[in-house]
């Protein structure tokens, strides 16, 4: 891969810096330079596609008209119409919680909003930037379908506002859920799908022996156990890993077989710098501002800012 073609992320904006997924943080994402904004969407019960990584209402980020955080677990979006997402505030963490403990440096932004798609488009385009791209991710769990619609009406509502809004050729689909991808590649076939996994911790997504429940019907065990094959079969274009589940012959495997490999979430940087060594093609990070001073050092061409206020 050549070294023009590296894929630099803010992971939900870059929110080590600004509140997630707010127009304040990708409007500093924009302004500071990056490659690709990488986003969660979820959809309303009136069908408006907004930005969250949760499915529901974040109890460490969510206060309401009153200005006290929401109570666990949190309505799911799908159950709350535009105008009442629009009443909370999303802009300050939670002060006790071990999200505030994980970036103690972000800004607090008291007022910011949970946007929608549209409005995130709307801000690129005001910032005259016509290079960068979106990565987006479709937060649905096939084991909690009452939190959020069915893969086939989620998908139809996504794709038709990247439609209408004119941005389908500078989007990727990525998700854990991969029956939302095997419907972009059916709908909108020019349009990359990003391939999410986790192998490790509490919760993994994928396993090499079985076809798991986000696996869409696919098992690796049906592709000599590895996880660059199974995604290749499935139609995929990137193969999105956590960061820890890589090494430098699973790279190798992935690029042999045609798949990009974008690892996620690199916050430090020993870690962005070996990340780089051993040839990945992209990096998401809540901390764009120093992924670029690391691309920089290593000779990765960094993309220009385009300044612009929310």
């Amino acid at each position: 891969m050549a070294l023009d073609s590296f894929d630099l992320e803010a992971h939900r904006g870059g929110r080590a810096l600004l509140p997630e997924n707010t127009l304040p943080a990708f409007a500093n994402a924009l302004s500071m330079g990056v490659d690709t904004l990488e986003l969660d969407t979820g959809v309303t019960a009136d069908g408006e596609v907004i930005v969250s990584h949760e499915r529901t209402l974040n109890p460490d980020l969510t206060r309401d008209a009153a200005g006290g955080y929401v109570a666990p677990p949190g309505t799911p979006f799908v159950k709350l119409r535009l105008d009442e997402v629009r009443a909370y505030d999303v802009g300050q963490i939670r002060p006790d919680s071990n999200y505030a403990k994980s970036f103690p440096d972000q800004r607090a932004l008291p007022g910011a909003q949970i946007p929608t798609l549209k409005e995130v488009f709307a801000l690129v385009r005001k910032s005259g930037n016509t290079r960068v791209r979106f990565n987006i991710e479709t937060k649905i769990d096939p084991n909690r379908p009452d939190e959020t619609l069915d893969p086939e009406t989620f998908v139809t509502k996504l794709l038709g506002v990247i439609d209408i809004e004119g941005f389908s050729g500078r989007v990727m689909i990525q998700s854990f859920d991969w029956r939302t991808l095997q419907l972009v590649q059916r709908q909108a076939p020019k349009i990359p799908t990003v391939y999410l996994t986790i192998q490790r911790g509490s919760a993994p997504t994928v396993a090499l022996d079985k076809a798991t429940s986000w696996m869409a019907g696919f098992n690796p065990a049906d592709h000599a156990g590895s996880l660059p094959r199974t995604i290749k079969a499935a139609g995929g274009a990137i193969w999105s890993p956590y960061f820890g589940d890589v090494n430098p012959a699973l790279v190798t495997e992935a690029h042999a077989l045609g798949l990009r490999v974008v690892v996620w979430t690199v916050n430090k940087a020993d870690d962005m710098t070996r990340m780089i060594e051993i040839g990945v093609d992209g990096i998401i990070s809540d901390r764009p501002d120093l992924l670029r001073q690391v691309a920089g050092e290593k000779g990765i061409a960094l993309p220009a800012g385009t300044p612009v206020s929310p």
